[in-house]
């Protein structure tokens, strides 16, 4: 087994900030105690473990916010969902730790490195500073990342070596426990290790053997593994109220890279998710974006945010934003040739209406769909753009049909029994006898032909049947 741990020491601060960037110093505290700042709080002095009153003394501009206890767990439950994607053995070890077991995901993802590579670039995306660290164990990963060691340890034997020179603070021990492994001297996991065993055991009790046993291989470690939730919901309160929806992307795109990283685990995706905007007032805006086809690319997504941003007005200041997505579809990843194509690929049009859609409102981008009817004016309606595996259209059997069909039919001349338009036609098909309508009172009886100007053009034209006269009803391209 190997494991790969994921350590965010950042997290009651940016479980807090990562949707709003204060331009002001800011700092985490509970129980009047410091525990986290931003950089420009380091800066002025302010670090983890000092007291709130000397933090502001240092800094008198220094934001200080409360703890959030629950916005920490909904963000670690967030980061194991979108871990998924890389493996489906995630476990928890709260409250700040994320571990993942890769050793049947290695070939997959191009290895080791790449694999890390990718999750730093992830959580980054998703606005979180993390530590990563691998050990064959669970629990020797979990000590290295605890303890700001970023080692890849891929060997059993080399496992005593990589854990000996941690600080004996990685165990699980109490205050009381730590303290008298201090007093007798063993300030480090080395320095457990080379203490008698069953003097060790007496003195602390087997629980602590059993951990270092753990830590090294020797027992097992069973883990209860993370299963994620059937529907995607993640929200970020922001620090500063909202009053502009540009403002707003910065937290969304936070959101929607972790909504791609839920589908890619659950090898799915979207055609409709919505954008929450709850305001000061407590009442929220809801702005629901639709696609054509199933998609789980964070990019697309935020393009089709921005534009619907865009047309939004808000009625009221934004105090947090949630991303919900509640209809998951099965969705595979995409085919790659055996052999390189150089002939380009097609326009996407799917991305191109719902790009269309989301600047434009969806009643604004429309297709056609086919009508069981005959008369060539009804034959054809407005209809939604729907998937290509969705599509219902009608097969129905009709003679050659022009391009553009006038909006109505044009009265042309009959000169010396030849109709007319710029010219003399040539009639080349037809006539098609189309006869339709009765039951609507809009019956028709009409011969259609296709027929060549002089221009070389063809047209289509019919002679109605009752009461004589040429039209012209459509042109081809």
């Amino acid at each position: 087994m190997l494991w790969i741990s994921l350590h965010l020491p950042a997290l009651p601060l940016e479980a807090l900030l990562r949707g709003s960037p204060l331009p002001e110093a800011c700092a985490v505290a509970d129980s009047h105690r410091i525990v986290g700042c931003d950089g420009k709080a380091r800066v002025r002095g302010v670090s983890a473990g000092m007291s709130a009153s000397a933090a502001l003394a240092l800094a008198p501009q220094l934001r200080i916010c409360q703890r959030d206890g629950s916005a920490e767990t909904e963000a670690l439950l967030g980061i194991a969902a979108w871990a998924m994607q890389f493996t489906p053995n995630v476990a928890l070890e709260f409250p700040d730790v994320v571990l993942l077991e890769i050793s049947g995901s290695l070939k997959l993802f191009g290895g080791l490195a790449q694999i890390l590579g990718d999750l730093r670039e992830g959580l980054s995306a998703m606005g979180f500073t993390t530590c990563l660290a691998v050990a064959p164990t669970a629990r020797a990963a979990c000590w290295l990342v605890r303890a700001g060691r970023e080692t890849l340890v891929t060997e059993g034997e080399r496992i005593d070596d990589a854990v000996s020179s941690l600080p004996a603070s990685v165990l699980c021990c109490d205050a009381d426990t730590l303290e008298s492994l201090e007093a007798i001297g063993a300030a480090t996991v080395g320095d457990l290790l080379a203490l008698p065993r069953d003097g060790l055991a007496r003195r602390f009790g087997q629980a602590l053997l059993d951990d270092l046993d753990r830590a090294r291989g020797r027992l097992p470690d069973p883990r209860s593994f993370f299963t994620p939730p059937p529907r995607f919901a993640a929200g970020i309160d922001l620090q500063a109220e909202v009053t502009q929806t540009e403002a707003l992307l910065f937290a969304a795109k936070r959101l929607l890279a972790q909504l791609a990283g839920y589908l890619a685990a659950r090898s799915g995706g979207v055609q409709r998710f919505a954008l929450k905007l709850a305001h000061r007032d407590g009442g929220a805006t809801e702005i629901a974006i639709g696609l054509v086809t199933p998609s789980r690319d964070a990019e697309h997504f935020t393009l089709l945010a921005r534009e619907r941003l865009a047309s939004v007005a808000l009625r009221e200041p934004v105090r947090s934003i949630t991303i919900e997505a509640a209809d998951i579809l099965p969705l595979a990843g995409d085919n790659l040739g055996l052999f390189p194509d150089d002939t380009g690929s097609p326009g996407n049009w799917d991305r191109l209406i719902e790009r269309l859609r989301a600047r434009l409102g969806t009643q604004a981008v429309l297709g056609l769909a086919s009508r069981a009817e005959h008369r060539p004016e009804r034959a054809s309606a407005d209809a939604h753009v729907h998937t290509h595996a969705d599509e219902r259209q009608l097969k129905l059997q009709f003679g050659e049909r022009p391009f553009w069909l006038l909006d109505a039919p044009r009265p042309i001349p009959e000169v010396g029994a030849v109709p007319n338009y710029e010219g003399p036609l040539m009639l080349l098909a037809g006539p098609e006898r189309i006869e339709s309508g009765w039951w609507d009172d809009d019956d028709i009886a009409r011969d259609y032909f296709v027929a060549r100007t002089q221009s070389e053009s063809l047209v289509w034209v019919y002679r109605e049947r009752r009461g004589g006269g040429w039209y012209l009803h459509g042109l081809f391209a």
